[in-house]
C-alpha cells in the first residue's frame, strides 16, 4: 500500500452551540488540514496522486469556502446578526466541530475526485480529529 499526505493551513473562526465550555463563545482557529490518498499501485508517474492535484482541488476549495469565513451551524442565532454585517460565513447542517468540519471536509475532497482515505484537521498545534469511514 501507497499512501501520500498533503497539508494545507488556513484560518477558521466558530463557535459551538449547546456546549457549556468556552468554545461557544466566537473564537478564531490556524487550523491545518491533512489528507491521505492511498494507491494499491503507483500510476505510470509512480505516484498515488499528484500533490499538486489534491492542493488544487482540497486547497482551493478550503480557501473560497472556509479559509478566513466564520464556520457556524445554520441553526446559530448570530448567522443573521453577521451576514447583516458583512461577515464572510460558511454554514453548516451540523455543529462546526473538529469532528464535523473533518468530516465535511472528507466528503468535499470525494465529491471533487479525490479518492481521500482520511482526513485529519488540526484545531490547535496539539489537538486534532479525524474522519475515515468505517
Amino acid at each position: 500500500m501507497h499512501a501520500i499526505t498533503k497539508t494545507i493551513p488556513f484560518c477558521y473562526g466558530h463557535r459551538l452551540l449547546d456546549y457549556a465550555g468556552k468554545c461557544r463563545h466566537l473564537h478564531g482557529h490556524n487550523g491545518l488540514l491533512e489528507v491521505d490518498v492511498e494507491a494499491d499501485a503507483l500510476d505510470q508517474r509512480g505516484m498515488v496522486m499528484d500533490f499538486s492535484k489534491v492542493s488544487r482541488l482540497v486547497k482551493g476549495w478550503v480557501d473560497e469556502h472556509l479559509d478566513h469565513k466564520m464556520v457556524l451551524c445554520k441553526r446559530d442565532p448570530l448567522v443573521k446578526v453577521l451576514a447583516k454585517a458583512g461577515e464572510p460565513l460558511y454554514l453548516m447542517d451540523e455543529n462546526p466541530t473538529a469532528e464535523n468540519l473533518a468530516q465535511h471536509i472528507y466528503e468535499q475532497a470525494r465529491n471533487l475526485g479525490i479518492q481521500a482515505t482520511e482526513v485529519r484537521l488540526w484545531e490547535t498545534p496539539t489537538s486534532y480529529a479525524r474522519y475515515r469511514p468505517s
